[in-house]
């Protein structure tokens, strides 16, 4: 186990460099001048010569005029170092600017997998147990129905139903402009506004999630150990839960595991259809305002992320399924 461990973590090393060098390469390669853009406020201001004289420095100072290798290095140096430069719209380190996104973007998926994972884990066992009866083909309908209905449109019907026709939750926002009140009110406030974005995250991926256990169960269900432990007299809960169950757990594990690991990654259709301040939406800000430290620095988190992801989940088939061995 641990000289499988080490391997890996090497190949995640080099895959590291390699991708963060691709996606350095690519961002530098965009249509655009960093520099241009900072200068654009200011440039109604200044002299031709000025202006000029300001451009060529700032230039200087971002490295812009040296090779995409030479720069590559300089920026994956400060990088090891826990520098991620500064943002060109924000003027502040960009490890600041991406805390409160990052806590907002953690604070509502959090609660979306563990809701999610609650319904849709019992209720895809269900249906497998109760395949081909009435509950298992109305679900199986309405799943299809909420698998194939895009995100954005699920955000409108929610919107529409529960903000303007009920007025049971407010249509977009964080949080209610000037409340002041206990921490307590100030968190269930919160809570209110995270309603119906939650609610639409978690109705937007119950549809798959509950298909693909049904369909894992049931080809458990099917084998023959199932056939010997109920001829054994085994209990029917000890036959589904720690037969099947734990057989079919192999398939799904790598989608659980994927689902928590997607607490740190934003909702980009999500956070601005209800203005709710995620690594999504701060992400496509940053690309549209050409902040492109923030968002490389987005960027290399997520792929830390999920090379993790990737080690923790072949780890994870030889503690589900005694079969699967590491290679020593």
């Amino acid at each position: 186990m641990g000289k499988y461990v080490v391997k890996r973590v090497l190949y995640m090393i080099f895959v590291f460099f390699i991708m963060s060098f691709v996606l350095f390469s690519l961002y530098n390669m965009i249509p655009g001048d960093p520099a241009r853009s900072q200068l654009e406020a200011v440039k109604s201001k200044l002299k031709p010569n000025e202006y000029q004289a300001r451009y060529e420095k700032l230039r200087a100072d971002m490295g812009l005029d040296d090779p995409i290798p030479i720069r590559y290095v300089k920026w994956m140096g400060n990088i090891l170092q826990g520098d991620f430069g500064k943002s060109f719209m924000y003027r502040r380190p960009v490890l600041e600017v991406v805390k409160q996104p990052l806590k907002n973007t953690i604070f509502i998926n959090v609660f979306s997998v563990i809701l999610a994972l609650a319904i849709t884990i019992p209720l895809g066992i269900h249906c497998a147990v109760k395949r081909n009866s009435l509950f298992d083909k109305v679900v199986q309908v309405l799943t299809i129905v909420g698998y194939s209905i895009p995100v954005f449109i699920i955000s409108l019907l929610f919107i529409f139903l529960f903000a303007v026709v009920l007025h049971w939750f407010p249509v977009s926002g964080m949080s209610t402009a000037d409340l002041k009140g206990t921490p307590v009110q100030l968190f269930l406030d919160r809570l209110w506004h995270l309603a119906l974005p939650l609610a639409v995250m978690t109705v937007g991926s119950l549809g798959g999630m509950t298909r693909y256990v049904r369909a894992a169960m049931s080809d458990a269900l099917s084998m023959d150990y199932i056939k010997t432990a109920r001829a054994k007299g085994l209990k029917e809960k000890v036959v589904i839960y720690s037969h099947a169950w734990r057989n079919a757990l192999l398939p799904v594990i790598t989608l659980i595991i994927g689902w928590f690991l997607s607490i740190f990654s934003g909702s980009l259709v999500v956070e601005t259809m209800f203005n709710w301040n995620g690594m999504g939406k701060f992400y496509m800000d940053s690309l549209n305002n050409q902040d492109y430290n923030v968002a490389l620095a987005i960027q290399m988190f997520y792929i830390v992320v999920s090379l993790v992801g990737y080690l923790i989940t072949d780890l994870s088939y030889g503690l589900v399924d005694p079969r699967v061995r590491v290679n020593q």
